[in-house]
């Protein structure tokens, strides 16, 4: 028998004792005060059996006789219970050291029931009935008829290209539609590669979506999967969904049934709070006051702790959080001072997001509803222009501050703007307000993701044709191509908006050398980088020779295993992998980091997989903001 049997015995058998002793002492008590007999005559004290007449002993036979019936008016006789057992089974034996390990009666009455049946091995390892377990075949939120990728697209894939595909995906990308592409794959509905555990499948993929910001989402992926399935990478990612989106209860089904099979201070904080909303507040402050006595973490980070447990009504709800001489915060004191409405220290956060890994915190601020509207706005706007936050939802939230923000402030200027963008008087209005919400850089980009949908208000007419390329950029950045394509009319060839057109029209053709000229001539970007997108993303959608290319000192023809991979997926027919690969190739901080090569290759496979209308956002933004 192992140790841990004989443990388990041990407990058993103290159980055993104290029974004993109860029925004992019960027994004692019912002598001394034993209740009269409500019975009849009888029932009670039935009068001896009266003795047996000796007969002959006779010869067995093959069969007992049935019992014969009892004599008219005697009283019926009962059939005897059998005998149990003449003593209860031997408990094993325990040497020295295991009696030391044997919990104490004081730990037993402070163990949860969760910790008693881990003990005791009564703990199931799944806490969901038969029926209703979910299948792995298939894990995802978005349906094909959703708009997700085909069910079976990476089925046929191996799992020794599908892993290193995501596992080496660790950075943003460079493109906002190349982030809505990879999120639309990450969140389809699809089956593992073949050869690949769907439940490591699902971690790599939680992980890229927490890697680029998508908490939201990668809280639905794991979701959609039954805790009892969840491995150690999954939880950890599982985790940090449920930190960056301050949804700290979210994840106590897998924190309890996995019990204390991890010992970092986070998960030990994290199972006491469970405990407490679980009605076990007693069990929750001992052990977050263990916690704190023995320094597991500091003390801001246990008193956060305490005063979420606290507001499940049975624990430390009073705690006051001091933050003297706390300074920075990490993932623990962001998530869990959110979800209690405690105020960081003034500049902790501006401090976080300006620090290595800060876009964590921007992206996270930006999804948190406990936040007030306009304290999330400049992070919402930096999710925005990531590929995060829609048009619609970044509009929805300055249509909060407008309605809500009596104080004067950037923010409410800015909602007060964006209103005057959209109901201004007449089109000369409109735009003077949508100037004033563009910028350069990234601010400048959000601000144009912000307007698309009044830009698309704007009639198309040579009158606004300075403002023309900023227009269609503002449209393009919410997909609105049509819209964009209207303008074809009222722009000059050669410009920024003819370029943007050339791109984006659904229904565009051919471009002519003499026209890109045009561009080139007028192109002020770094090293011409405009110039060689544009050229890079006319040949990937089969507007421009590939011959003509060359002209423009765009070389198109270097080969490498990423630009063999991203071909031979697209020839395959599988536009998740695809997409995969083409993540895999937009990863950056800037459109710099990005190559004329990249985005040829990007935009070609897109195209030939089905996507092009994907490839066709992806090559205007790369115009646009390169």
């Amino acid at each position: 028998m192992t140790s841990r049997n004989s443990l388990l015995a041990g407990v058993a058998a103290l159980a055993v004792m104290g029974a004993s002793a109860g029925a004992v002492l019960g027994g004692f008590a019912s002598a001394q005060d034993a209740p009269e007999s409500l019975l009849p005559p009888g029932f009670d004290d039935p009068a001896p059996a009266p003795t047996p007449t000796p007969r002959p002993t006779a010869a067995p036979t093959a069969a007992p006789a049935a019992p014969s019936a009892a004599p008219a008016g005697s009283p019926a006789t009962v059939q005897p219970l059998p005998q149990g057992p003449a003593a209860p089974p031997s408990v094993p034996a325990l040497s020295e050291g295991e009696l030391s390990r044997l919990p104490t009666l004081e730990e037993l009455e402070n163990l949860s029931t969760d910790e008693l049946d881990d003990l005791l091995g009564l703990k199931p390892e799944y806490d969901i009935p038969p029926a209703a377990r979910r299948s792995l075949a298939e894990v995802g939120v978005l349906a094909p008829e959703e708009g997700g990728m085909p069910v079976a697209s990476l089925a046929a894939q191996p799992a020794e290209l599908v892993r290193p595909v995501l596992a080496g995906t660790r950075s943003p990308m460079v493109s906002r539609w190349g982030h809505i592409l990879l999120r639309r794959t990450l969140a389809s509905r699809l089956a593992a590669p073949d050869g690949l555990d769907p439940v490591q499948f699902a971690a790599l993929r939680v992980g890229i979506l927490n890697r680029i910001g998508e908490f939201a989402l990668a809280r639905a992926l794991v979701q959609d999967i039954d805790t009892g399935n969840w491995n150690r990478a999954l939880t950890s990612q599982a985790l940090t969904a449920y930190l960056a989106t301050a949804d700290i209860v979210g994840a106590c089904p897998a924190v309890r049934l996995q019990g204390n099979q991890r010992e970092n201070p986070e998960w030990v904080m994290w199972q006491a709070i469970c405990n407490a909303y679980a009605g076990e507040g007693a069990l929750a402050a001992s052990q977050l006051n263990t916690a704190q006595s023995r320094a597991i973490a500091p003390e801001i980070d246990i008193a956060l702790a305490q005063r979420f447990a606290g507001a499940s009504g049975r624990g430390r709800g009073g705690v006051t959080v001091n933050w003297d001489g706390v300074d920075t915060i990490n993932t623990w004191r962001f998530a869990l001072a959110n979800a209690v409405g405690e105020t960081l220290p003034e500049g902790a956060l501006d401090e976080a997001i300006a620090g290595r890994g800060g876009a964590y915190y921007a992206l996270s601020a930006a999804q948190t509803p406990m936040l007030a509207p306009h304290e999330r706005a400049d992070h919402a706007e930096f999710a925005a222009a990531r590929g995060v936050l829609s048009s619609a939802a970044l509009v929805d939230l300055y249509s909060q501050i407008y309605a809500g923000d009596a104080a004067r402030s950037d923010v409410s200027d800015r909602a007060a703007r964006l209103r005057e963008a959209y109901v201004g008087a007449d089109p000369e209005a409109r735009l003077a307000a949508m100037r004033g919400l563009w910028g350069e850089g990234d601010r400048g980009f959000a601000g144009q993701v912000l307007t698309a949908y009044a830009a698309a208000r704007i009639p198309p007419s040579p009158e606004y044709s300075g403002d023309a390329g900023a227009l269609i950029a503002s449209m393009l950045a919410a997909g609105l191509d049509r819209d964009a394509a209207s303008w074809r009319g009222a722009v000059d060839e050669g410009t920024l908006g003819w370029a943007l057109i050339a791109l984006a029209d659904p229904e565009g053709g051919s471009v002519a050398s003499s026209d890109i000229r045009s561009f080139e001539d007028a192109d002020e970007s770094a090293e011409g980088r405009k110039t060689a997108f544009l050229v890079a993303g006319l040949a990937g959608l089969g507007r421009m020779a590939m011959s003509e290319t060359g002209e423009f000192g765009v070389d198109l023809t270097r080969r490498s295993r990423w630009t063999r991979t991203i071909s031979a997926a697209a020839d395959a027919g599988s536009p998740a992998l695809v997409a995969l690969l083409a993540g895999l190739g937009m990863q950056g901080e800037s459109w710099s980091q990005m190559t004329p090569l990249h985005l040829f290759h990007i935009t070609a496979a897109l195209r030939r997989a089905g996507l092009e209308a994907e490839a066709r956002m992806i090559a205007a933004e790369a115009v646009a903001r390169g």
